[in-house]
């Protein structure tokens, strides 16, 4: 608990480091709980609406809870992760100890976690996913403990915080009452497996039927056909997904692929891998007898991971990301292996030793001078190992860089909406809570009624933006009813569009744009920045879509 508050204690530092601190992802997951706070905010905004429904209900309950009692969103978001933190580190040792009931044991695997979850942002991130790490370690410690009440109430708190997760939960649930005998899967007979899996897979369906009976207004998924032809989701696109390469597709690094990046983090991790081999070694390693028969939760986890992984690429973007089966869920039971490899070789080095150094004369296969050393080696590598990382934690919050910017947007009617091309339009509504016409940070393309609004919203932009037709402006400005425009200082210079990839994507508007600025045209909203500018510094001019609308009458 130490290391996790330490840990959790270095990325609040940085999560407070400035007036204007974000997590990345938190930017897409939390702006819009600022409603909670001030229901004026976000009016009838197709962003805010979208990310809102994505919400899971528990998920959205916690923020309303916090806002309640004058907690804001952004404070939540900061704060979460540390006490997420703590909890995870608790079911860690927890689930170790049902493993193995050695104490060093539970410290080793909860350490490796924490650095682990630390080394990327899923927990930092304090959107629904950093709570499945806590919430999935409680239902495997239940499960171990045939715990019915408790684990019902669990798998309750997956279904409101992270439902993907309450898939994995019922296919481990339903392997329960099964055993390998004899060459064949046999039932165990216990009714006690029977009960927890009845039960468990009840709580599961009903939690289910809210996702299968309510149809999203911003339905239906995208379709892996459609998703082929869209450059979105090919190499280079805004959400990659349908590289070239088969291993990095199948196998490694994509969203689309079984194993992270990050499941090898921290290295010492690696020890997990050795695991079955070392529980065949029960006469060289007397510590494989306390072994308990919960370790096979971790081949089950595995199994059903990698079922819904082939499931979800079967029915592409229907369960959303295939690699939401797998990566989570390897990492913890990667972890969980690691914590027992590293405790088995670590007493059978110590138990090497002291044999040797009590009876000196006796042949050991190991000096205790080495197994000493190597126990050492192995200690300074789990407690060490972040002071070797260049940059731990790893948090991934932003800082923002235009803090007058911010605060004239924030000084504006609610209900402004911004239209630009900028890449600081991303962090408008979090740090300005004003809503954005698009952005690529909010233009997710999974779901089909959401997406193409969103596109068309980007094409009708970029049109407008580089058009020399007054009409054209007047025409986009009444259609979204914008308020201001936010241009960069560098907006119509043809590199700006041929360096920007995600507007690379909107395609022939954007070419024709570049060639229409490499024609020599000026357009309508440069020839209007000397009248309209409201807002100006060395990289942003902000132009009042009332001043432009009236320059253009002129």
């Amino acid at each position: 608990m130490t290391f996790a508050a330490v840990y959790g204690l270095l990325a609040l530092r940085e999560g407070f480091s400035g007036p204007y601190i974000v997590q990345d992802d938190a930017r897409q997951h939390v702006f819009w709980a600022e409603r909670f706070v001030d229901p004026a905010l976000f009016p009838q905004d197709l962003i805010a609406d979208y990310y809102r429904s994505l919400a899971p209900a528990g998920y959205a309950a916690l923020y309303w809870a916090m806002a309640a009692v004058g907690i804001s969103p952004e404070l939540v978001s900061k704060v979460l992760p540390f006490f997420l933190g703590l909890a995870t580190t608790a079911g860690c040792f927890a689930v170790s100890l049902e493993l193995l009931p050695v104490p060093i044991a539970g410290f080793i695997t909860s350490l490796l976690l924490n650095q682990n979850l630390w080394l990327k942002d899923d927990l930092a991130s304090a959107t629904p996913r950093a709570f499945l790490y806590p919430l999935f370690l409680a239902f495997l410690y239940c499960l171990m403990r045939r715990a019915v009440l408790p684990c019902l109430g669990v798998l309750v708190l997956l279904v409101l915080f992270y439902p993907n997760f309450m898939l994995i939960a019922a296919g481990v649930l339903l392997l329960q009452p099964l055993r390998w005998r004899s060459g064949r899967v046999r039932w165990s007979g216990n009714r006690q497996d029977a009960l927890i899996c009845l039960a468990g897979l009840a709580i599961c369906c009903v939690g289910i039927v809210p996702y299968v009976l309510t149809s999203s207004a911003y339905g239906p998924a995208m379709t892996a056909a459609e998703a082929r032809t869209m450059p979105e989701f090919l190499p280079g696109g805004r959400t990659q997904f349908f590289v070239t390469d088969p291993a990095q597709y199948w196998i490694w690094g994509s969203r689309g692929s079984l194993l992270p990046k990050a499941l090898f983090t921290p290295v010492t991790v690696l020890a997990g891998l050795f695991l079955p081999g070392l529980l065949r070694m029960g006469d060289r390693l007397p510590l494989v007898k306390q072994v308990q028969a919960g370790i096979m939760l971790l081949p089950q986890v595995l199994l059903v991971s990698c079922g819904w992984f082939l499931l979800a690429h079967i029915v592409l973007f229907k369960l959303y990301l295939p690699s939401r089966y797998t990566w989570h869920s390897f990492c913890i039971v990667l972890v969980l292996a690691a914590g027992v490899t590293l405790t088995l070789i670590l007493d059978a080095l110590l138990r090497s030793a002291a044999q040797r150094i009590a009876s000196p004369a006796k042949r050991s296969w190991l000096p205790a001078s080495l197994a000493l050393s190597v126990s050492v080696l192995i200690g300074v590598a789990l407690v060490f190992y972040p002071s070797f990382v260049k940059k731990f934690p790893i948090t991934y919050y932003l800082s923002g860089q235009a803090p007058a910017l911010y605060q004239f947007f924030a000084q504006q009617p609610k209900d402004s909406l911004i239209a630009s091309l900028s890449n600081e339009a991303n962090n408008l509504p979090t740090f300005a809570h004003r809503p954005v016409l698009v952005s690529s940070e909010y233009a997710l393309p999974y779901q089909v009624g959401y997406y193409r609004q969103i596109r068309q919203r980007a094409i009708d932009l970029i049109q407008a933006h580089y058009s020399s037709d007054a009409a054209v402006v007047q025409a986009f400005t009444q259609q979204y009813n914008i308020r201001f425009w936010l241009l960069d200082q560098t907006a119509f210079e043809p590199g700006y569009l041929s360096k920007n990839h995600w507007l690379k994507q909107f395609q022939p508007v954007t070419n024709e744009a570049i060639l229409h600025l490499q024609q020599g045209a000026t357009p309508v909203l440069k020839q209007v920045i000397p009248r309209c500018a409201a807002y100006k510094d060395d990289h942003f001019v902000v132009l009042p879509a009332s001043c432009v609308s009236e320059a253009l009458k002129g």
